[in-house]
């Protein structure tokens, strides 16, 4: 078009008479031409002819030459044509405005911009207007520079421009995105004489900005109290507003809001403020109400798809989300942009729908403009990455062709979730070649790598890296993220040493995760002490940690200190949780207390917890402090039991040799479709051992490949073992050992030894204990086992070595200990301990039963003598 125009300039130039080289209009509408198309070459080549026929002196021509030079870019030619009008003593400021706004609009040239600014002020003539106020103040802002800022008011002021509508609009603009929002932009908003709706959008959009929900709200209420009325600007400003209430209040607002658009034509037609009521919607979670309005649009444009898919993934509803993005794709007049791809990818990876994420993928190669844009390539980084794709991962990483660091980390992050530790090193030297420098999220990636390896050498690598380029302290960890995975780090990897270096280091930058880093670590070290401290020194309480605490007494033998800690958060004002009563169900163990197992039980039905790993938990501790009758009850209460709850109470029955029970609840489970894992089948395996079930556990044990489908696990052979030699069958249990694919282990040997013992083979069993002797060394109950056996035969030369053999290595044997809980009081007996105040009592009533239990036998043996003496 515009070379048309030339043309036609061209041919008027030689063509007619000198009368039309003096219609500056013309030559000033092809300029404008120009500058809207940015077409600076024809402006150029304008120019040319515009000099060589004088038009150049002409103060119109003179404007829009510069504008499209300004409009176009080309700042130098722009300057250089200004300086040229200014040094004939042009005094317009249009001509400084032309020239600052081309400057200001580069978003590069922002200094230079008040440089500029600066020399017009100084020059006295012309005075900056307020169209020079509304160019330079968003300059300012961007830079945040609010010294100058307020100089540009204090002569907005001084010129009585601040009132003027256009200045002040700037001014509140300016004020609120430096963050001065309550004084400052609300006095310059206040000041501005005829305010127009541009007016309140600003003052409004700035309220929002910095996050004072309630005065945005209260500002827009007297707008519409007024005589100007919103616009789609203003509704989108104020919608997000409404949403950041609590949902009750965001929906009465919204809906409000809603009404009031009904009742306006105007707003009804314009479909940025459909747009803006169906994203209000989602933001709130009425999905169903958002689609309605969706559905109901007479003129939807890709805003409208963007919003609804993203709307339904940030909801997650996934399904939905791909559903609408396929219903998009049937349409002919809009295609999916990248804001659409990075909504729907990651619905793809939530759902872990490969296929469709593939053909996504290849909608994104098949548009080129779609395949520069770098944040949908990462998008599809992350997405097979997530779907455990690690090939897709690599291919579609190297085929984005400008890579940013948000590209390399996803690509390192991928590598690490995945325990691909070589591609994870050559990945980062690579990065480091091309001279990507790692940041925050890097380092975050090279930690869990670190601890993935446990390379303490490679975390103190990543410290000091840290340190260097002051990551630690960086804008990004004001929360001190990178910190705390450092010191998790070193403490995982049991440096806690250094892990308690960081921990000081981090003295004014702590927060919860960095006390419960420290914390875990002690107990992972067995520090319990200084765990304690470290807890007490905490600044603030956290239920979490508390959990922490609880659990650390209750799985180390300290009950007592279990169930104060457990009373004492009470005292806090804390209401225990699920994970509360998990941490001190193994003080009920360790306890052995049926009655304080109670009371949990109580808390948790009162609470309507409904936790299923809960249930197991206490189902599983109610069978190991002996009441089995009340596991059951348990069991049957639960109304949709999983593989955990089914595991609980199998093994509950096999600890209490209740085979057949066991064996009911197993079969049970196949039945209900509840398909079997090892845990399970080794249970069970357990449970048919301890009562003597010999076939029906070879039958499960022949299942577990023919049926299942599933490979036979160490401990599954040794349940089996133990299975054929508690019933006797001893050579078979050898045979099933020797014959194992699998090297057997101290365990499996040593169930062997002990059936050796108990059915006194004692040649297989010096056999058994010499294999044993090799693999476990230093475990007592082996050469106690060996003792017994030699002892049953009468082998006292066989007993005094292994007894000398025992002496040699400094092996002692633990002395037995049992215990019962008495009206809510735990009765502990040690093997030759005489220190329980109720001993006299307690060794003659076990004198009595003895002796009960002798008069039996007695009789028997008098009674068999007699029969073989008749």
């Amino acid at each position: 078009m515009v070379e048309l125009y030339l043309r036609a300039w061209n041919s008027m130039i030689s063509d007619c008479h000198g009368d039309f080289r003096q219609d500056y209009q013309a030559v000033a509408s092809i300029l404008k031409s120009c500058a809207g198309l940015s077409a600076v070459k024809w402006g150029r080549a304008l120019h040319g002819s515009i000099v060589r026929i004088g038009h150049v002196s002409c103060h119109a021509v003179s404007k829009a030459l510069l504008n499209m030079y300004s409009k176009c870019g080309a700042l130098g030619e722009s300057k250089k044509l200004f300086g040229e009008i200014v040094s004939c003593n042009d005094h317009d400021p249009v001509f400084w405005n032309i020239l600052l706004s081309g400057f200001a609009g580069s978003r590069v040239y922002d200094a230079e911009t008040l440089r500029l600014f600066r020399e017009m002020h100084g020059a006295n003539y012309p005075k900056p207007s307020s169209v020079t106020v509304a160019i330079v103040l968003p300059v300012c802002a961007r830079l945040g520079d609010v010294y100058m800022g307020r100089s540009v008011n204090c002569y907005a002021i001084k010129s009585g421009l601040d009132t003027h509508t256009l200045a002040g609009n700037a001014l509140v603009s300016m004020y609120a995105k430096c963050g001065l929002v309550c004084q400052d932009a609300y006095a310059a908003f206040d000041n501005i004489d005829e305010k127009d709706v541009v007016s309140w959008n600003a003052i409004i959009a700035g309220f929002a900005e910095n996050k004072l929900m309630e005065d945005a709200f209260r500002l827009f209420s007297s707008m519409v109290k007024g005589q100007i009325k919103p616009n789609y600007t203003t509704l989108a400003n104020i919608l997000p507003v409404c949403a950041s209430f609590d949902d009750n209040t965001a929906y009465w607002f919204g809906k409000e809001i809603h009404g009031y658009v009904l009742r306006l034509n105007e707003l009804l037609a314009d479909v940025f403020v459909w747009n803006a009521l169906v994203s209000f919607y989602l933001r709130v979670g009425r999905v169903e109400e958002a689609e309605l309005l969706f559905r109901r649009m007479e003129l939807r444009d890709l805003v409208s798809w963007n919003a609804i898919i993203a709307g339904y993934a940030s909801n997650g509803e996934w399904s939905k989300a791909l559903e609408l993005f396929h219903e998009l794709l049937t349409l002919d007049m809009i295609e999916p942009d990248s804001v659409t791809l990075l909504s729907i990818i990651p619905a793809c990876a939530q759902s872990r729908n490969l296929q469709v994420g593939k053909m996504i993928h290849g909608y994104f190669i098949r548009h080129p403009l779609l395949c520069e844009e770098t944040s949908v390539g990462n998008a599809l980084v992350s997405f097979y990455a997530k779907c455990n794709d690690i090939k897709g991962t690599y291919q579609t990483f190297f085929m984005i062709s400008r890579r940013d660091l948000i590209s390399w980390n996803s690509m390192l992050d991928a590598l690490v979730e995945g325990g691909h530790n070589m591609w994870f090193l050559e990945l980062l030297h690579w990065m480091h070649c091309e001279g990507t420098r790692p940041d925050s999220v890097t380092i975050l990636s090279v930690v869990h790598f670190c601890v993935n390896v446990l390379k303490a050498d490679k975390i103190k690598e990543a410290h000091s890296y840290s340190i260097r380029h002051g990551l630690l302290a960086s804008k990004f960890d004001a929360e001190p993220t990178i910190g705390n995975a450092i010191l998790d780090a070193y403490a995982k990897c049991g440096n806690i040493e250094h892990a308690s270096k960081v921990f000081q280091s981090l003295s004014e930058n702590r927060n919860m995760v960095t006390f419960k880093a420290m914390i875990s670590g002690y107990i992972n070290c067995g520090l319990l002490d200084e765990a304690y401290m470290t807890f007490n020194r905490m600044p603030s309480s956290d239920l979490s940690v508390w959990n922490l605490m609880v659990r650390l007494y209750a799985e180390n033998d300290c009950s007592s200190h279990a169930l104060s800690l457990f009373h004492e958060l009470q005292a806090h004002g804390m209401k225990p949780n699920a994970m509360t009563i998990m941490s001190l169900l193994p003080a009920c163990v360790e306890m052995a207390s049926v009655q304080l197992m109670k009371q949990c039980h109580g808390y948790v039905i009162r609470s309507c917890f409904g936790d299923l790993h809960l249930d197991g938990a206490l189902l599983d501790v109610y069978a190991k402090c002996g009441s089995i009758g009340y596991a059951f009850k348990l069991f049957q209460l639960i109304p949709n039991k999983d593989l955990i709850i089914f595991t609980a109470m199998i093994r509950g029955y096999a600890m209490h040799g209740m085979g057949k029970e066991a064996l009911g609840i197993f079969f049970h489970m196949i039945e209900l479709g509840v398909k079997p894992d090892h845990v399970v089948i080794t249970t069970v395996l357990s449970a048919c051992s301890h009562a003597g079930l010999v076939d029906e556990g070879l039958n499960i044990f022949y299942s577990i490949e023919k049926v299942h489908g599933m490979k036979l696990t160490m401990e599954q052979y040794s349940c089996v073992v133990d299975l054929l030699a508690r019933g006797g069958q001893i050579d078979d249990a050898f045979s099933l050992v020797n014959g194992m694919p699998i090297e057997a282990n101290a365990n499996i040997w040593g169930t062997l030894l002990g059936a050796c013992r108990t059915h006194h083979e004692v040649e297989l069993g010096c056999f058994v204990a010499d294999h044993l002797f090799q693999i476990e060394a230093e475990n007592i109950g082996n050469y106690v086992v060996l003792s017994n056996l030699y002892a049953a035969d009468a082998k006292w030369d066989g007993v005094m070595e292994i007894r000398k053999l025992m002496r040699t290595r400094d092996l002692k044997k633990s002395a037995g200990c049992s215990w019962i809980e008495v009206e809510r009081r735990k009765n502990v007996f040690v093997a030759g301990d005489t220190s329980h105040p109720h001993r006299i009592n307690i060794y003659r009533i076990l004198h009595t039963l003895n002796d009960q239990i002798k008069e039996p036998f007695q009789l028997n043996q008098l009674l068999n003598l007699q029969l073989s003496e008749c």
